[in-house]
Parts: C-alpha cells; structure tokens; sequence
C-alpha cells in the first residue's frame, strides 16, 4: 500500500511513492469508473443486504479480459477490461484497489470532521482539536493575508547565524531542517527499552539517483528542482534565487554521493552501527553531533545506533567546507519548501508543480478539502479514529479476521515442519519465533493522547508548528520509559499493513478490512486469496532477507545455520533474477535486490494462504473441493482474489519513482512474478510450456 517514511524497521504492504503521511498528501478526491469503485452508499448497501461487494461471489468478473490466456498474462486476465476502461483521475499520479479504498475511508473520515467542526468542544477535546486544526486548514484568506509573517522570525533565526557551529546548532532544532536524521526508536539489542538511532538525510529530491543518475529524464528533474528552487526564493522576496539554487543543487549533489545507495541500507547487518556518542560526534565534528542531542533534550546515552557511518562522515565534510552563506541558503530554502502548504497559494503551488506534477505526473491539485480531511485524517489519525472505528469496523469483522490469521499461521507452522531445504536447528527457532507472532486487528487498545496540544482555527502555521513540537515531546517523554507495545503508529482508517521485527507484531488497520481485500460475505476463496495473502505477506516479512535477522523476542540476531542460510540465499536469489528481468519502462528495470523482501512477502504470502485455504477446503467441504461458481473453481477464485487486489494505473513519472524508491513491484509484477512460482496456479489454469509465463518446475522458486 502506501509507501511510508521508514526503512526496513518496519515492513509494510506497501503500494507506490506519495505517502499518506507527507507533508503536502495528493490524491484523487472523486473516482471514475464503476468496478471496485462505488460509492460509500453502494457499500454500506451491500453489507446490510448480506451479499458480497462485487459480482455474485466477491469478484468483479466485468473487469477480466478473457481473450487473454491466464498463461500469457494473468494479470491481464484478471483485469484487462478493468486496464482498459479506468482512468487516473487528474489530480492522482497512480490509481488502483488501494487508492479507491482510501478515498471511501476518506469519505467516512470527512464525515467525522464535519461534525467535529460542527459540535466544537470543550479546549483539548477531540472534537475542538479536529474542527479547529481543520478551520484553520480551510481559512485559506487567513493564509494569504498572513503571507510571509510566519516566516519571519525563523528567516531571522537563520540569518543571524555566524559560524558554522551555530549553523550545525540551529539544525539540531526538530524546527529546522537537518542533514544527519535523529530518531527514537526501540532498541534492536533490546526492544524492551528505547534508543537513539541515526542517519543520512539532506536531500530536497527523493534520493541520490535524482542527482547522480545521467539518464534523460533526471536531468530534467534536477532542472525542474534549479527552478522549484529559484522560484521559492522569488516568492520569499529573496534576491539571487538562480544562483543560490545552483548552489544549494551543487550542495546536495556532494551529499547525494556520500550516501547509501537504497539497497545497501535496508541491509540490517550493515546498518545496525552501536557507537558510543563519543565516536559518534568524532564521525563529523563539523556537525557538533553529540551537542545536537542535547539539544534536542538526548541527554545522558550510552549509544548511538548510526544506519550509514560513512554517508554521515561525507556528509560532515560537505557541511564543512561549504561556506556559511550557502549554508544559510540551504536552511532557507529547505525551511520553506517544507512548509510550502502552510503558506500562501503561490507557494503551495510551487510546491505541487515540482513534486506532484514534475516527480509524478500529477496532473491537477486536489480540492482544497479534500486535503484538509487527508490532513486532519493523518494528522490527528487516534482523535479521528475512535470514531471511524466505532461507525465503520464491526466486531464480527474483527472476529472473522482473528479466524484468518489464525489459520495461516497454523498453515505456516505446518509448511515450516516439513520445509526439506531448512535444519532442524533453523526450524526450531523459526517456529518459536512464529508463536510469538502478535497479531493487532482493526485499532489499537490504548488510543494516543493528545493532551496538552493547543490548536487554533485561525493560525494554520502556528497549528503545524505546535503539533510537531507536541509529537516530539511526546517522543522524549516515552524515551526514558520502556516500549509501549500497545501504540500504533498508524490510525485505523490506513489502507495498509505491516510487519514490525522489532515487536514481531503483524498490524491490519481497519482500512484494509474492506472488500476487495475483505469482505465477510464473499466467497471463502476470495478472502483467502486476498486478505489472507496480506496475512502471509505480513508473516513472512518475519522471515524475509532481512526479517529474518531478528529472533523471537524482536532482537537482533543470527539464528540461522550456514547450511540453511545458504539454501535460503540461493533461492531468494533467484526470485531476484526474476524480478530483474521485469522492465516496464525501456530504460528502467524491477531492482530484484532493492523489491527482495517484498517479493518474498507476496510468494510466501500466496504460498501459506493456499496452505490455509487447501485446510479450509478440506474440513469444510465433504468432497474435498469447493463448488464451481460462475464457471470458476475454488482454486481459480483464490488466485484471481490476488490479482484483483493489484489492479493499478500508473502516470509514466510515477512509476519510475516507484522503479527507483519504492520497494515494492508494479501491480501487475505482484501478480505475474508471483503466480509463475506457484505450482496450483498451473494446475489451476491449465498452464503448460506453450505460454509466456511458465517456469519448468525447477526454475519455481519455492521459499515458504
């Protein structure tokens, strides 16, 4: 689903760049066509008449193209007519199952805010903090008269700055941009207790490829972001925009090429770094990292976990031998284009020219509500979401989800006890770690506070700035406490799903507890071969090229024997090759090694759901085998569930920044790469060595 601002700590479905959390959220706000894509009303209406979602047994069969050979393209099969019918909506830069579960939820979310706004409430309530975060939001006139005042006083912060010391001082403020990342997270020696952990930042484009990459297209995009520069610097009444935005693109070029690349830092064993604060500051003096900690109110540690030593060396010697204007020009512009939203419309503008339409092929800005509702909905997620949840999840949903993820890990454990590639040594530390798989479903038990925040409906800026530096003193107050394994760092209404290692927690917001993932009155193949899929995919991110580094109690741990290493190793491998071969821009392939742990994720997810559904199939239906409905027999129901789910339109720059960032595979790839893999799937369609996506037998790879 959403791609989220993490790394490999914690593993999600994932779905495409522009995440539900960034500062400037874009997405659709109507949808355009009929299949998988009616209105809350329609939904509703179905649920209470008892009948599946879509079509007569939870697929939507007007969208398959059945002149298509399942063999030659599944995926086109499932949803060729779906492809060929749907249009993105102009104000998105992708379109699939996700973002049109996302808009419902967003519906019901805008729902909840209205009538926030309308009731009021008592200061510090629900209500009050809703109504007026999303007044102040939608107070665009307020904004504009405003213009540069909110900048002020940190444009003067900035230019009064008179070394280099000060200038590394100023960006240890949670205010103010940073080079080097610092965050709290738990400790992956000990997640009971928390610690610090940093890394490489500094980038105002996506990652280092958008600097370093001489093909075409990021030439234009590192053109595009010399004018997104100037431009800001025009619009701030600062005079030199071109020649301090050749700077400051200078500046962050000699940052891009001390970082990591992406694959290399979501290697665990490479980027869990303990230093003490004391070897940490030596890595950069210039940027007065240890003085940085106090700074932000880090006092008294024992260690640092740093994700990319070398990059943040590099990055200390940039800063230090730039010259303080320039450094002063960084901070400047990076404050603003930060805040673009925030501030007047010509700003906001500026902002979605570069990073929607230029990076993503966005081509018109959403209305402004609805923004503000996809605001208020991420940024208030626990005050919006006890009502989402207590309007929307019903406890049945809850229960029959208990049910599922029940049964694949008991599929699970069963294909662990027979796996002929792993020891016995291997497995007993697998299946130890799999009992304590801690399962979260539809919202947390402990909701987040928001005691103490102060929001105004007339002081939009002001309002950002507060609930950032509330969210990061509710930070330092759980710092020195030990983990809370109740928190969610998602609210319900998330279209998503993760895996944390750390907590060996498998997480399914509500969000995602709607059909065509989920449906409680859909035929019992379709679940399983969709939300239980997720289930697996979840599951297996536990034991995934990197999952796996972590034992049962969420430590960081090689609990693998070489032998069994090496048969897991040699068969990911191959998954890798397969992907890399998948190339749908001509010049841009699948990285196999960056989208690794997810595909893992989708084959293994597929392969336990099956598991689970051949059980199910056997205890439930006295012949062994489910009913044939609509011509369709039970194990062709489950795999066209998968590939339904992964319906998605991309605009040609977004998919090359899923290509480049995300990962996680296209859509289509989830399904083709992952089906060729599955011996029922051959057996279910008919598949021989005469079509375009047969594998002979011991080309399959077979992991979980």
């Amino acid at each position: 689903m959403r791609l989220k601002k993490s790394s490999w700590w914690l593993a999600g479905l994932g779905l495409a760049v522009g995440a539900a959390c960034a500062t400037q959220p874009q997405s659709a706000s109507e949808e355009t066509e009929p299949q998988l894509g009616v209105e809350v009303e329609e939904a509703a209406e179905a649920e209470a008449t008892g009948e599946p979602r879509f079509g007569n047994f939870g697929f939507d069969t007007e969208g398959m193209n059945t002149d298509v050979t399942p063999g030659d393209d599944f995926y086109a099969y499932a949803s060729g007519a779906w492809q060929e019918t749907t249009e993105i909506p102009s104000d998105r830069a992708r379109y699939g199952v996700f973002d049109m579960l996302s808009l419902e939820a967003e519906e019901q979310v805008n729902q909840i805010i209205l009538a926030a706004a309308k009731e009021g409430g008592e200061p510090g309530s629900n209500a009050q903090l809703i109504g007026d975060l999303y007044a102040s939001w939608m107070d665009a006139e307020s904004i504009e008269e405003a213009g540069l005042k909110p900048l002020q006083p940190h444009f003067a912060a900035i230019n009064a700055l008179d070394s280099h010391d000060a200038a590394a001082r100023l960006m240890a403020d949670p205010v103010y941009p940073v080079m080097v990342s610092v965050r709290i997270m738990p400790d992956p020696a000990d997640p009971t207790v928390y610690t610090v952990s940093s890394g490489q930042s500094g980038l105002g484009m996506p990652n280092r490829d958008y600097y370093l990459d001489e093909s075409e297209r990021f030439v234009q995009y590192r053109q595009a972001y010399l004018e997104y520069i100037a431009r800001l610097f025009e619009l701030a009444m600062i005079e030199g925009g071109v020649e301090k935005a050749e700077a400051i693109l200078a500046l962050e070029t000699a940052i891009a090429k001390a970082h990591w690349t992406r694959e290399r830092s979501r290697q665990v064993e490479e980027t869990y770094n303990v230093l003490s604060v004391e070897e940490y500051a030596a890595l950069a003096p210039s940027l007065k990292l240890a003085e940085g900690l106090e700074i932000r109110g880090l006092t008294d540690l024992d260690k640092v976990i740093v994700s990319q030593p070398s990059a943040v060396e590099g990055i200390g010697e940039v800063f230090a031998n730039a010259s303080l204007d320039l450094l002063k020009d960084y901070l400047t512009f990076h404050f603003i284009s930060d805040r673009a939203s925030w501030l007047p419309s010509a700003f906001d503008e500026a902002s979605f020219t570069f990073y929607s339409k230029t990076l993503r092929g966005t081509e018109e800005q959403r209305e402004r509500d609805r923004r503000g509702t996809e605001l208020v909905g991420w940024t208030l997620g626990h005050a919006v979401g006890q009502e989402y949840v207590a309007l929307h999840f019903p406890p049945e949903s809850k229960a029959q989800m208990e049910d599922l993820v029940a049964n694949l890990t008991e599929g699970f454990e069963g294909r662990l006890k027979t796996l002929d590639w792993m020891d016995d040594a291997t497995r007993a530390q697998a299946l130890e770690k799999l009992s304590t798989f801690e399962p979260r479903i539809g919202y947390p038990e402990t909701w987040d506070s928001y005691e103490g925040l102060e929001l105004a409906a007339d002081d939009y800026f002001g309002n950002r700035l507060r609930i950032s530096e509330h969210r990061w003193n509710e930070e330092l107050k759980r710092f020195k406490e030990p983990v809370d394994r109740e928190r969610w760092s998602w609210p319900p209404q998330m279209v998503n799903a993760s895996y944390n290692p750390l907590m060996n927690q498998i997480t399914f917001p509500a969000g995602i507890l709607q059909a065509p993932f989920f449906d409680p009155h859909a035929d019992p193949a379709m679940n399983y071969g969709a939300i239980g899929a997720v289930i697996g995919h979840e599951i297996g991110h536990g034991f995934d090229d990197q999952g796996r580094r972590f034992d049962a109690h969420g430590r960081i741990r090689d609990w693998w024997t070489p032998e069994t290493n090496a048969a897991f190793e040699e068969a990911s491998s191959r998954l890798g090759e397969q992907y890399s071969q998948f190339c749908p821009i001509d010049d841009l392939c699948i990285n196999g090694q960056l989208s690794m742990g997810e595909n893992i994720g989708d084959l293994g997810g597929m392969q336990m759901a099956y598991a689970a559904y051949r059980n199910f199939v056997e205890k439930t239906y006295p012949e062994g085998e489910a009913p044939v409905i609509d011509g369709f027999t039970g194990d062709q129901r489950f795999f066209l569930a998968w590939a339904q789910v992964w319906r998605s339109l991309y605009r040609d720059d977004a998919l090359r920044a899923q290509l480049v960032n995300g990962p996680h595979s296209p859509g289509m790839y989830r399904v083709n790469g992952v089906v060729r893999n599955l011996d029922a799937w051959y057996e279910a369609f008919d598949v021989t060595e005469d079509h375009a996506l047969y594998l002979p037998p011991e080309e399959r790879v077979r992991i979980w």
